[in-house]
């Protein structure tokens, strides 16, 4: 049984996750909110990890994800330096300072692996992205660099994910028009659900993945490879 802790574990994927660990794993999930749709035996904390330090219990950390996003599209001239600062603050430096207060821990382990997340826009070019995609493109240059210097007791991946139907995309999202529209840019012509990324994040944290790090894996649809004619 590996010790995972989860940040950002009480909604869409990182609540997908959570509850499918818990089958196998001993799981901490840490938020600023609780949910009672958490399995029984996971271990919640809360805490938000913008504001303060948050270090796991036990001696040892198998596996660490960090799952705080943003989405804050507006155009370039009405974002303010506090959007941008608050995008950065919410998706690197929440894990920047996780992974910090908790790398020994991490490296008492035979193999632990951290599982961070990006988003397709980093690649694609987005309008309306610029917040959100610079933040998520120095988690992705994070991540690779952490991988770097971690290896080979630690292993750093990261997930891109396109539009997923989680609370954090509801505006996006919000009727069964739109739900379908954004499920047409995509080659296979759906919007992605919790579980499609939740399963391989799951992938990552397992033995199945030991011989993968650095990597950013697009789950996304094809959006960030296909052009269909």
């Amino acid at each position: 049984m590996s010790n995972i802790l989860i940040i950002g574990g009480t909604k869409g994927i990182g609540l997908s996750l959570a509850n499918a660990l818990a089958k196998t794993n001993k799981v901490t999930v840490v938020s600023r909110e609780s949910s009672d749709e958490l399995a029984s035996d996971v271990n919640h904390v809360k805490s938000d990890v913008t504001k303060e330090v948050f270090e796991y219990e036990g001696d040892q950390l198998d596996g660490l994800v960090y799952c705080p996003g943003s989405i804050n599209l507006k155009p370039f001239n009405r974002l303010s330096i506090e959007d941008f600062e608050s995008d950065i603050n919410i998706n690197l430096l929440g894990a920047v300072k996780t992974i910090q207060a908790n790398l020994g821990k991490l490296k008492k382990s035979t193999q632990a692996s951290i599982v961070l997340f990006s988003t397709v826009a980093v690649t694609q070019g987005m309008p309306f992205h610029t917040s959100v995609a610079a933040a998520k493109g120095a988690i992705e240059g994070f991540g690779k660099s952490l991988a770097a210097e971690l290896a080979p007791s630690v292993r750093v991946n990261i997930i891109a994910p396109s539009v997923t139907d989680t609370p954090l995309a509801s505006k996006i999202l919000s009727s069964s028009d739109k739900k379908e529209k954004s499920g047409e840019r995509h080659p296979l012509k759906r919007v992605g659900e919790a579980e499609d990324i939740a399963n391989i994040a799951e992938f990552l944290l397992s033995d199945k993945s030991s011989w993968i790090t650095g990597q950013v894996i697009g789950v996304d649809g094809g959006m960030s490879t296909l052009r269909m004619l």
